[in-house]
């Protein structure tokens, strides 16, 4: 049987990311951390924290990552009830990774139409949306906006829809797929190179650039650097207007978008998925 004051505190290491930190969020000295982690890699026989900047789980530690954030949870949710109106059941952090898209579109008003709860905060990771399952899977996040279908061990998966990208460029700038630059957000979005395979049904190598900001990579669109693969919702106005042009008009890019998140009987959680399932069904086909 773990110590739950030891879990906790090795909770708070890897969501804190490092000794001093957790200390600091637990009202503690770094000393008591330090002997928590110690006790309690003692107790599983395994190195559970790898000291690095910021300080990590091992492989073995990996197992506990979520664990300790589910015991985390659900304490706060028993606290809660528990005292009822008197509150003071402390603060809780919840995970969620994100595509860039989502998170530059419809993602955010999901978080703004929950209740207010001060006690209640949000860590948003970003990442491609073919790897975001990749922290649930770590622990290291609840849920998750991810392409993958398939459930995480561990997680519950809700088909959220599709989003849809079309390939535009500033006028005049599309001087073929060959030779004209492509914009790719980074190095794990292949978004551009599945609709380039599927136009022109060849192995092309254009010029790239590469523009790591959901916001600026639209931005370097609209200035002309090159083409790239834009949500329709936000491409449609610029299309209208005749900023951006429309470079094969009536093919377009599908991305299915699923929501995962841990399998916990947790009103946060159950609450956290009716807001994020009522903003993508605004948005998303």
């Amino acid at each position: 049987m773990m110590d739950a004051v030891q879990l906790a505190t090795f909770h708070a290491v890897i969501g804190e990311g490092s000794f001093d930190a957790a200390a600091r969020a637990l009202h503690v000295t770094p000393s008591a951390v330090s002997q928590r982690i110690k006790a309690l890699e003692q107790a599983v026989g395994q190195v559970l924290v790898r000291r690095t900047k910021p300080a990590e789980p091992t492989a073995a530690g990996q197992a506990l990552v979520r664990l300790a954030g589910q015991v985390a949870l659900l304490e706060r949710e028993a606290l809660d009830a528990a005292r009822g109106a008197l509150g003071g059941g402390g603060r809780t952090r919840i995970a969620v990774v994100v595509n860039a898209d989502s998170l530059h579109t419809w993602f955010l008003p999901a978080l703004a139409a929950l209740p207010a709860d001060p006690a209640l905060s949000f860590d948003l990771h970003q990442d491609d949306q073919d790897h975001t399952a990749d922290l649930l899977r770590a622990g290291t996040a609840m849920a998750a906006v991810t392409a993958q279908h398939t459930a995480v061990q561990g997680c519950r998966v809700e088909r959220l829809g599709a989003m849809r990208y079309l390939a535009v460029a500033a006028p005049g700038v599309f001087d073929g797929f060959a030779t004209t630059p492509m914009i790719v957000l980074n190095r794990k979005d292949r978004l551009q190179h599945r609709f380039l395979a599927s136009v022109t049904r060849r192995h092309l190598d254009p010029p790239l650039h590469y523009v790591p900001a959901a916001a600026a990579f639209v931005d370097a669109i609209r200035l002309g650097l090159g083409w790239g693969m834009v949500p329709e919702q936000l491409a449609r106005p610029d299309l209208a207007s005749g900023r951006l042009a429309e470079l094969t008009p009536g093919r377009h890019l599908d991305v299915p978008l699923y929501w995962q998140y841990w399998r916990l009987e947790s009103t946060i959680l159950t609450t956290l998925t009716a807001a994020v399932r009522a903003a993508a069904e605004k948005v998303l086909r």
